[in-house]
């Protein structure tokens, strides 16, 4: 079975939370979605309506998804109480969504981070309804995830190897970045790269070595430079011992997002196949079209079941 993991749903209950309560600042009045978590993109019935994204995938040649929040539900502006009632919302409406096709679809929950023991509390609850992951963003109101205040989710995560798909978002304060659409396509990958070398460098992947980080878009500029934050560590006072990032590459896995069959080479050739997932980042414009063909022009046709079944079944622990 052909999976992607990078596919992302807004369940059909968000939309009639948003529709009733203006307080979550979100307006989708016309079709479209608006708010401070995102800039403006339509509402296509596939983000909600799992027939219609089951045949997007076939589309696409593929059998199946393991599907996570759109980015703009991760909502870590709000209040303690108000997140966490909008983030049971939407990982009530994940598992609903995916069991309109049980073998096909599995989802990863959200958790709302701004308040980490509830968010904790919340994620057993979202494994209890299902969920194979837990997706999450590159920084929560401000703070990075390596930040102590973080260590009882990862904890938790750890311990119940469960994968943390983590995403780009918030990433817009680069003013050189506000043009052309540069805050996704410098930002996301330089985001992707901050998370997991500040997971690297902070003691938080020793200290629970359980956890799974997929680090999506490819890793961003983490393949190309990772020897980098090697070197540095061994010569910098900044660090106190070289980090050992060969053996910290363990705890990552990569989609493979990356629109270019030399990039997904060099990918693959840096972190090795059995770290490589596919992606597609459905439903958004900025999804890769023919995933399947990407993996195997880049790849050959044996890679393919390994990224796009193998791992992924293993990763999340699918039959």
């Amino acid at each position: 079975m052909r999976l992607d993991v990078h596919n992302h749903v807004i369940p059909e209950d968000v939309l009639r939370l948003i529709r009733a309560d203006s307080s979550f600042g979100i307006d989708i009045s016309d079709g479209w979605w608006r708010g401070p978590d995102h800039v403006p993109f339509e509402l296509l019935k596939t983000f909600s309506d799992p027939a219609t994204r089951l045949a997007d995938l076939e589309r696409a040649g593929l059998d199946g998804a393991v599907v996570s929040p759109a980015i703009s539900l991760f909502m870590y502006r709000l209040e303690p109480d108000q997140a966490e009632r909008f983030a049971r919302t939407v990982n009530e409406g994940l598992a609903e969504f995916c069991a309109a096709a049980p073998g096909r679809l599995s989802f990863m929950a959200t958790a709302p981070l701004q308040d980490v023991p509830a968010a904790c509390a919340l994620l057993a609850d979202a494994i209890d309804l299902g969920a194979v992951g837990v997706a999450v963003a590159t920084s929560i109101a401000g703070r990075r995830l390596d930040e102590e205040i973080f260590r009882p989710f990862w904890e938790l995560c750890g311990q119940r190897s469960l994968p943390v798909f983590v995403h780009p978002a918030y990433n817009d304060e680069h003013p050189a970045l506000r043009d052309w659409y540069l805050q996704n396509v410098i930002g996301n990958p330089l985001e992707s790269a901050i998370v997991v070398e500040r997971l690297m460098s902070s003691g938080v992947l020793d200290a629970y070595p359980g956890i799974r980080v997929i680090a999506v878009h490819g890793g961003g500029f983490v393949p190309y430079q990772l020897d980098r934050l090697r070197h540095a560590s061994g010569v910098r006072p900044e660090f106190t011992a070289p980090v050992d990032t060969e053996r910290l590459l363990d705890h990552f896995f990569f989609d493979t997002v990356l629109h270019g069959e030399a990039a997904l080479r060099f990918l693959a050739e840096r972190v090795t196949l059995g770290r490589l997932l596919l992606g597609t980042d459905m439903p958004f414009d900025m999804a890769v079209a023919n995933p399947v063909q990407a993996i195997s022009s880049a790849l050959g046709e044996a890679a393919v079941d390994l990224v796009a079944d193998t791992n992924p079944r293993r990763l999340f622990g699918l039959s």
